[in-house]
């Protein structure tokens, strides 16, 4: 898998999410195996740069791997401009979103909601190519409702753009997350078009990856949800498609030492207040079974980061106990 100069060292992709691909969680993906991370959206609108949330994340300071810099709006020149701005932050790959289904994105005619306009999308990936040297990329979804799957001539207008690769996740935008991805149009576009397809949507185990990737023809894979809570889920897909065999339970020590270490780069990153209201959410995602509702319940109460590490220590002395 390649992308522009940049040769992937395999066919594992992090999905950008907002809000969850941050550096801390970037960089763990690809110490565990990614070849690279997409980072969270960005806005066109220079209006929000300053902002504390855009600084932190078109910063680039202490970043592992390919930098890949999503960027999401609907106005040419605007999204011209923020590639131009975030190449210059160190981006060596403008990602474009065309896959958000979010309804504050979409309002405002962004995100998958440009799929409904193929000559906005045309205009848009022209634009984006022609203002950077460097790879450009595009996410999309498989259309905007299940009646109307354009994804095939999208990823046309894409390839015809220059667009050096192309993601697809499995579902329209009125799907939102609901149901099953479908592959077959993933698999349709893999026909339609020379460029690489990344191939994304409900790959959570190793099986399905091995699958999606069959059946699909796609030359990689972009996973997102599956990875919360599980950056080691990228060591266990390549080992799955490299031996066949599955890759034994992550161990309980390797576990408790990547939520400390993730813990703490939240807090240095956001600092104690938003940090604290971060850890919430990965330390839910690591422990999601439903016998660890009590101590996600108990540890979202938690307000000093002092709290939050000694009760995440004491889980995982409790369990060494027994």
């Amino acid at each position: 898998m390649q992308i522009g100069p940049y040769q992937l060292k395999n066919q594992l992709i992090v999905a950008p999410m907002a809000g969850v691909t941050d550096q801390p969680f970037r960089n763990l993906c690809v110490r565990y195996g990614a070849a690279m991370a997409v980072s969270e959206m960005l806005s066109s609108n220079p209006d929000v740069w300053d902002t504390d949330k855009s600084r932190k994340r078109m910063s680039h300071a202490g970043e592992n791997g390919i930098r890949s810099v999503q960027i999401a709006g609907a106005d040419p020149e605007l999204m011209a401009n923020a590639a131009v701005v975030n190449v210059q932050q160190g981006a060596q790959i403008i990602d474009i979103n065309m896959g958000c289904p979010a309804k504050k994105v979409n309002k405002k005619l962004a995100g998958s909601a440009l799929l409904q306009n193929p000559e906005q999308v045309k205009a848009i990936l022209q634009a984006v190519v022609a203002a950077v040297d460097v790879p450009v990329t595009l996410k999309i979804r498989t259309g905007w409702a299940p009646e109307h799957r354009n994804g095939v001539q999208i990823a046309q207008i894409a390839e015809d753009c220059g667009i050096a690769s192309l993601a697809v996740h499995g579902r329209t935008r009125q799907c939102m997350y609901k149901g099953d991805a479908e592959y077959d149009t993933i698999k349709a576009i893999k026909q339609n078009i020379s460029i690489p397809v990344i191939a994304n949507g409900d790959i959570v185990t190793p099986e399905k990856a091995r699958y999606v990737l069959d059946h699909t023809g796609a030359d990689a894979l972009m996973i997102g949800r599956g990875a919360q809570g599980r950056p080691w889920i990228f060591r266990e897909i390549q080992h799955y498609l490299d031996t066949g065999n599955k890759l034994a339970p992550v161990e309980m020590d390797e576990k408790r030492l990547v939520m400390l270490e993730h813990l703490e780069n939240l807090y240095e990153l956001y600092g104690e207040y938003k940090g604290i209201r971060f850890a919430r959410k990965h330390v839910g995602w690591y422990l999601d079974q439903e016998e660890q509702r009590p101590f996600r319940a108990e540890f979202n109460r938690l307000e000093t980061v002092e709290k939050q590490c000694s009760m995440v220590e004491r889980y995982f002395d409790e369990i060494a106990q027994n």
